[in-house]
């Protein structure tokens, strides 16, 4: 086995590190297991810990490991350059395949005292290095221990109690393994099959709001493990040997309040799992993916906030952040409006219009998109404390249901809104605005007395509306057919691409959950809109697009042949609309409703590029590729359903709202700084 750079020979000397009380009287350490050859990241390990000021660590011991010709050489390294910066609590498992009752690692052994003979070299060899062992963990977790093979644990009680034993004999205190999911019965076992006699202190685990285990909160666990040993006459501590919360919802605010939970539970240690996220395993163990999400850190290096709290401040400043958080939730931030996707483009334009009326509003926005930060300062700046930030995913769900307990209304634009990205990576699509709308219907569902909801669906839910007989009219294409000039809600849904497919999902569960649970909910299928405060791509906002690219003085590509229309509406005149449909949500729940600028806002990509000439004074460059799957050539929105229903009707013309743009463009640029459409998020732009 290759050594590291600077690997000393292994009849070192190295004594245990001695920690100190991380916080008050308790010890928080970090869970991290290491694979043999995996030099790098041990130093690094060490390196996160040191920023943290963590000074104890769990690592795994894998039994199987050691039996491989790599083994020695790997443990021998790894032990005493663990212990010279940390106090190691190793623990020992998995059994080396050619011993077990069948090969695999999470099988018994076939005999149960080779566990405790492997133990005994390992002290030899190591004990000097650590104070404290932990056998085999999670023994009801059938990827650790499969019980099958074992029933009623006899086989385990025989080699744990053997090596508690003999770990007692080496002069080493012992730590019995916890189970996940808890079970106090389990631990009634080990006092019946006479372990507990050798055990120092029980070891309890807890994943909360990330399994599908029940979880009653770190209280109620320690207190049910108080009672079953004093029950047993047991004077063992209780330590939590693993705790963690999985980001795979990308929900970091939740892991933090975790942590903070965990300790403030009333047990002289706390072990963390873990510090970074880590890639699928294969092999003989299965993979959930939530397991590859427990890190303080993502697998590219990249902190979470946690981390981020910890670091600064310690652990006192993530509690007390964590109970910032939780004086929030519980006041509720009084009967306020929330906004998802807040600090984008349509959620800053909303937010605006509603703090200006004197409301109370909360932003519910991750904060992902270039530029929301500069849209949540500006409206702060303006509004002060009537402005409120939830930083979080819609993903979390715990985080959105705090958000609605106060909400009186409700607005919902956060989304992955590119074809494109859902080309890329259709999961996340899915995630985002499927689960993501999922969670906020399920949140408002539970509620008493919900607030009621509008939800900004898309004009791709009506796939590519090639159906449609067109010609060719001068700068543009026009329906052959008076009659299909402009798309009704009556037109069957045809959901085209991983975006189409899931905003249009999204769209039809918001309207069911009207229909089958009565929330008051309206749906709005949205075509291309336009304003301040947004960032124009050629996948999102191409009138902002084409714009920013003829001041700059670049080339604009045109996908196609340049005759697509579609109708324009500003952005002012959207906002109107929102709020007509919350005045007139108890008559018009559960119904979708085309949105945009109708017949009398119509414009072709060509038409634009002559507009551009004219305000500009200069004619832009242009560019033509290929068209793009799933374009639509002609989409104008029919909006008398909606008119009919509410009264609205657009009042900028797009050629008046076209100007006010450039204008709002131009002066942001004359004025020496990089303009908010280069740099702003845009939460919710369905035009392509």
């Amino acid at each position: 086995m290759k050594r590291p750079p600077g690997q000393r020979a292994r009849n070192h000397e190295e004594t245990p590190r001695k920690a100190g009380p991380a916080c008050g009287g308790q010890r928080v350490g970090m869970v991290e297991c290491f694979f043999p050859g995996e030099y790098e990241r041990v130093e690094a390990t060490l390196a996160d810990l040191k920023s943290l000021g963590v000074e104890d660590l769990r690592t795994t011991i894998c039994w199987a490991d050691w039996y491989r010709s790599e083994g020695d050489g790997w443990y021998a390294w790894l032990l005493p350059r663990l212990a010279k910066e940390v106090s190691i609590l190793p623990c020992f498992l998995y059994t080396p395949p050619s011993l077990g009752i069948v090969p695999k690692i999470s099988s018994p052994p076939r005999t149960p005292k080779a566990y405790a003979d492997f133990l005994d070299v390992m002290i030899t060899r190591f004990g000097r290095l650590f104070e404290w062992i932990e056998f085999w963990t999670e023994p009801n977790n059938i990827d650790y221990w499969d019980y099958r093979l074992d029933p009623g644990w006899e086989i385990f009680c025989e080699m744990i109690g053997g090596a508690a034993y003999w770990a007692r004999k080496r002069g080493k205190k012992t730590v019995l393994p916890g189970a996940w999911p808890p079970d106090c019965r389990w631990l009634k076992l080990m006092f019946d099959r006479g372990v507990m006699a050798y055990v120092d202190a029980v070891g309890i685990h807890g994943f909360p709001g990330v399994s599908e285990h029940p979880w009653s909160g770190w209280t109620k666990h320690i207190q049910d493990t108080q009672s079953a040993l004093a029950e047993g006459g047991s004077a063992a501590q209780i330590w939590i040997t693993e705790a963690g919360y999985s980001t795979w919802r990308e929900d970091e605010r939740a892991q933090l309040r975790a942590f903070a939970e965990a300790v403030e539970a009333p047990v002289p240690r706390v072990y963390w799992k873990a510090l970074q996220d880590r890639a699928a395993e294969g092999g003989a163990l299965r993979t959930d993916e939530r397991d590859c999400h427990f890190g303080l850190k993502q697998g590219d290096g990249k902190s979470k906030l946690l981390f981020q709290v910890w670091a600064r401040g310690g652990i006192e400043e993530v509690r007390d952040k964590a109970r910032a958080d939780q004086r929030a939730r519980s006041t509720g931030r009084r009967r306020h409006v929330l906004i998802t996707g807040g600090a984008g483009f349509l959620g800053a334009n909303l937010a605006h219009r509603l703090l200006s009326g004197g409301q109370s509003v909360l932003l519910f926005d991750n904060l992902s998109r270039p530029g929301t930060e500069r849209n949540l300062h500006w409206l702060q700046e303006r509004y002060g404390d009537r402005v409120h930030l939830e930083a979080a995913d819609v993903r979390d769900a715990a985080a959105l249901r705090a958000a609605v307990r106060a909400a009186k209304q409700v607005f919902h634009f956060a989304a992955q809104v590119a074809v494109t990205s859902s080309l890329i990576d259709p999961t996340e699509d899915f995630e985002v605005n499927v689960r993501g709308t999922l969670n906020l219907l399920e949140a408002l569902r539970k509620l008493e007395c919900p607030a009621p909801l509008l939800f900004t669906s898309t004009n791709k839910v009506y796939g590519p509306v090639d159906d449609i007989p067109l010609q060719a009219n001068g700068s543009r294409y026009c329906p052959l057919s008076p009659a299909a000039a402009s798309i009704s809600e009556e037109r069957r849904l045809d959901f085209h691409s991983p975006y189409g497919c899931s905003k249009g999902a999204a769209d039809q569960y918001v309207l069911d959950y009207a229909r089958t649970f009565g929330l008051p909910a309206v749906v709005f299928r949205m075509s291309c809109v336009y304003g301040p405060h947004q960032m124009g791509t050629e996948d999102q906002g191409w009138v902002a697009h084409f714009l920013i690219r003829s001041i700059e003085g670049k080339p604009i590509v045109l996908y196609g042949n340049g005759l697509q229309v579609r109708d324009l509406l500003y952005v002012d005149d959207l906002v109107d609309a929102f709020l007509l449909a919350h005045a007139n949500i108890h008559s018009i729940s559960g119904q979708a409703f085309n949105i945009g600028g109708g017949l009398g806002n119509t414009m072709s990509l060509l038409e634009l590029i002559e507009m551009i000439d004219w305000i500009d004074g200069k004619r832009p460059q242009l560019r033509f590729g290929d068209p793009r799957p799933g374009d639509q050539r002609y989409y104008v929105s029919d909006t008398r359903k909606f008119q009919a229903a509410t009264g609205w009707a657009p009042k900028v013309c797009a050629r008046q709202g076209i100007q006010q743009l450039y204008r709002w463009l131009a002066e942001g640029r004359s004025a020496g700084r990089p303009h908010p459409a280069a740099i702003e998020g845009i939460h919710e732009i369905l035009a392509s």
